[in-house]
């Protein structure tokens, strides 16, 4: 199993959700964060000009079995393509701590 975390921008939420669900990963977190941008702009701030180069977007992590990690990875890339940023990590285990669950039974 790994964790697939996406950093999007907002307005590809819909086609990263379509992605997912394609493979039936339907559980998913999503976040509202700030993440790095090309495209930074310059404020005032108690008098300073500040260059924010931050932008709000959204990130989602979800489970993915090991089989269908590359196959999502394409999709979502496509989906959010020319933007956004993707990664995997292990996951050593998953519990459901509602049934105790655990491993690929608790995904």
């Amino acid at each position: 199993m790994k964790m697939v975390h996406a950093m999007v921008p907002a307005h590809a939420i819909d086609g990263v959700r379509r992605a997912l669900e394609r493979h039936a990963v339907l559980g998913m977190t999503i976040s509202e964060v700030r993440g790095p941008s090309t495209d930074g702009h310059r404020e005032v701030h108690r008098g300073a000009v500040v260059l924010d180069d931050l932008a709000p977007c959204l990130r989602i992590e979800t489970i993915v079995h090991d089989d269908l990690v590359e196959r999502v990875l394409t999709e979502v890339a496509t989906a959010v393509h020319p933007e956004g940023r993707l990664w995997v990590a292990p996951l050593e285990l998953v519990t459901r701590v509602r049934t105790g669950e655990r491993g690929e039974d608790a995904v």
